[in-house]
């Protein structure tokens, strides 16, 4: 019974950094501009027209 607990215990410490959430947070604007210019691009690509040549920051 003692085993039990023990290794009952040692599964719970082990599997306790699986519960950990690391979240990234991206700046809003700056997403919503790439997403702008994408979406800019892609439609240029099905009109036919060719890929701008504006330098990227």
């Amino acid at each position: 019974m003692q085993r039990f607990m023990v290794l009952f215990a040692a599964l719970g410490v082990l599997s306790l950094p699986a519960c950990v959430t690391i979240n990234v947070y991206f700046p809003a604007a700056a997403a919503e501009k790439a997403a702008d210019k994408i979406i800019d691009e892609v439609w240029r690509l099905k009109n036919g027209q060719e890929k701008s040549t504006e330098p990227t920051k």
